[in-house]
């Protein structure tokens, strides 16, 4: 009588999803699960350009070559998956390195902009390179100033 009841309480058990462990044997202290690796947002230039201005977020006098007297230009961006990290535009005049602004990235898809003085004497060719935050190229717009 005693076992159809042990039967019937464990057939019980397991009809709800539950089952009864053997703890006469000393189990091995199971290893700690590895955290998973923290995921790097995956970011995309949707669209770039360098323009005279920015109006309402959008770019304004866009090209690839500009006058020398231009004064101040921008390096416009739209990415998207990379909602919470931040980009980077370099800014370069020629090979020589003028600029590197960090810019946060609020959600997806993002528009951002950076600003670059240029000065008239700094004629030729120059580059703005958006980077993410671990470094990787994602994008690169050559223009000119002045030719």
């Amino acid at each position: 009588m005693k076992r159809m009841a042990m039967i019937a309480a464990s057939a019980l058990l397991l009809g709800r999803g539950l089952a009864a462990q053997d703890t006469s044997k000393a189990a091995a202290p199971a290893a700690p699960a590895a955290a998973p690796a923290a995921a790097t947002p995956s970011v995309t230039v949707v669209e770039a350009v360098v323009a005279r201005s920015v109006l309402d977020r959008q770019p304004q006098d866009t090209g690839a070559a500009f006058p020398a007297d231009v004064g101040q230009l921008n390096c416009w961006t739209k990415v998207e998956g990379a909602g919470g990290a931040s980009i980077h535009h370099v800014w370069f005049h020629g090979d020589t390195q003028v600029g590197d602004v960090e810019l946060q990235v609020g959600g997806s898809p993002w528009r951002t902009w950076s600003r670059k003085a240029v000065p008239a004497e700094w004629t030729g060719a120059w580059h703005v390179e958006v980077k993410d935050a671990a470094g990787t190229v994602l994008k690169r717009l050559d223009f000119t100033v002045g030719q």
